[in-house]
């Protein structure tokens, strides 16, 4: 027959969190929740939300001497942005862009309606400049366009120095 054990066997018992401990973790708590609060309630930082003025004058500060076409813009879907030019005159001419948000920007130039030239940038705030030939005077049209949407962009086309 089975032997009835008097006592019944129990865990060991955890040791207690020192009283320092059990009066800062509340505490601890609470200001990990407010910290969430606050983070959730603070204005994000966004293409959407960008002024564009202000972000192009600090990204693109100077206009270059004779610019005939020049645009500054959000990119918010994959959808192209077309500016154009009548009558520029054939010649070397430079295209500086700048954008800023992932990925990259591109910009397709074409001369009445011919594509000429295409220009890039990557989205880190930094220039780049592509130099095009425009081989005769007419109507130059700029797309600028990306797969990474949304970013802000900003181009200049210029004469060549």
């Amino acid at each position: 027959m089975p032997s009835r054990l008097p006592v019944m066997p129990r865990a060991p018992k955890a040791p207690k969190a020192p009283a320092g401990a059990r009066r800062i973790l509340p505490l601890m708590l609470v200001a990990a929740a407010l910290g969430v609060a606050v983070a959730g309630c603070a204005p994000v930082n966004s293409v959407e939300n960008a002024d564009v003025p202000k972000w192009r004058a600090t990204a693109m500060p100077t206009t270059a001497p004779g610019a005939v076409l020049q645009d500054s813009g959000k990119i918010l879907n994959r959808d192209p942005i077309v500016r154009e030019a009548a009558r520029v005159p054939a010649g070397k001419y430079m295209i500086t862009a700048v954008c800023e948000g992932t990925g990259k920007a591109f910009f397709a130039v074409s001369l009445d309606g011919k594509p000429v030239a295409e220009a890039g940038a990557a989205c880190n705030g930094r220039q780049e400049t592509t130099r095009i030939t425009l081989p005769a005077a007419g109507r130059v049209q700029v797309s600028g366009s990306s797969v990474d949407a949304p970013l802000l962009y900003a181009y200049q086309m210029a004469p060549a120095q």
